[in-house]
């Protein structure tokens, strides 16, 4: 019998769950284009995934907080075109890693700074969505380009405990500094998945890492002595 020593999951999705460069990057690539702005180098794309994107628009493409909303509006409008699921990539492993934590009954929320309307289309569209207790994401529209990687934990757990979790053992699986500084806050320990967009040193302040599924399965789930 599977047992964890954690009372709830919660995840990151971009790097994590899912692999939704494929979409991003040329997304971000006409929005550039079209802000006349030269285009990125290929290298510093990845830096791109994970963080808050009007955040990003500011301190990597060099843009006015103004003119940052706009490119997030921008930017947005082509993944509505394009479908949020699309060019989406779903990690090897990580669906079966979810449904065995959902079958050893332990309660997962996604705690995810991207959209909370993409995050769903994403795992519904990969079956997935009805082995979470509970979703949060950024919210909609100008009032979430400040939702910061906090925000959305605190989200998490609220909405769990709403739904009757246990959260007193929290784990958060992420792949950017963003998650171990936003879980710190609420002294949650980190999985760090080597397999996402961060840097080998953001990783080095989690709790435990790692290398792909079966690595992170091992960890959220042990077998119970008889």
């Amino acid at each position: 019998m599977l047992h964890s020593p954690y009372t709830c999951v919660l995840w990151d999705v971009d790097g994590t769950i899912a692999d939704a460069t494929p979409g991003i990057f040329p997304r971000l690539l006409e929005v550039y284009e079209s802000f006349g702005l030269p285009a990125p180098e290929a290298a510093q794309l990845s830096r791109w995934v994970g963080p808050p994107m009007f955040e990003s628009f500011q301190k990597l493409a060099g843009l006015s907080p103004e003119r940052a909303g706009e490119a997030l509006t921008a930017y947005r409008a082509l993944a509505a075109r394009d479908g949020y699921a699309a060019s989406v990539d779903i990690y090897p492993g990580v669906p079966d890693v979810i449904r065995d934590v959902a079958a050893a009954g332990i309660p997962q929320a996604t705690a995810s700074t991207k959209p909370e309307n993409q995050v769903r289309a994403i795992l519904e569209h990969n079956g997935l969505l009805g082995l979470f207790t509970a979703i949060s994401g950024a919210r909609a529209g100008e009032l979430g380009r400040s939702d910061g990687k906090s925000d959305v934990i605190r989200w998490a757990l609220e909405r769990l405990q709403a739904a009757g979790a246990d959260t007193s053992r929290p784990v958060l699986i992420g792949d950017r500094f963003h998650d171990i500084e936003g879980a710190a806050e609420f002294g949650i320990p980190v999985i760090f998945s080597e397999w996402g967009f961060g840097e080998d040193a953001e990783g080095e302040p989690a709790a435990f890492r790692a290398v792909d599924a079966a690595a992170l399965r091992s960890l959220l789930l042990v077998e119970e002595a008889a």
